[in-house]
């Protein structure tokens, strides 16, 4: 099994990542995530609507062990990323 790190980079790689907050309530509503990750800064107050609307449509949550600035970069993004969302691959 890959480490999150690396799962984030191949699907980046691959296009199938979501970034942003609005951005990914919307997939979560309207497509089928595979797996959301937030940052471990990621504020507090939106941390408990994605998580929410996560088990509502029983999509894994995972926790980056380190900061959106980091996420940002693993994703390749001159940016910070606090919540990413990765889309299904068409086989599953």
């Amino acid at each position: 099994m890959m480490d999150l790190t690396e799962i984030i980079k191949t699907k980046t790689k691959e296009n199938k990542v979501i970034l942003g907050f609005n951005t990914v309530m919307k997939f979560i509503k309207t497509g089928n995530p595979e797996l959301i990750v937030v940052a471990n800064n990621f504020p507090n107050d939106k941390r408990k609507i994605i998580e929410h609307n996560a088990k509502i449509a029983k999509v894994e949550l995972k926790e980056y062990s380190n900061d959106s600035v980091n996420l940002g970069l693993v994703c390749g993004k001159p940016f910070t990323v606090g919540v990413l969302a990765i889309k299904r691959s068409k086989k599953e």
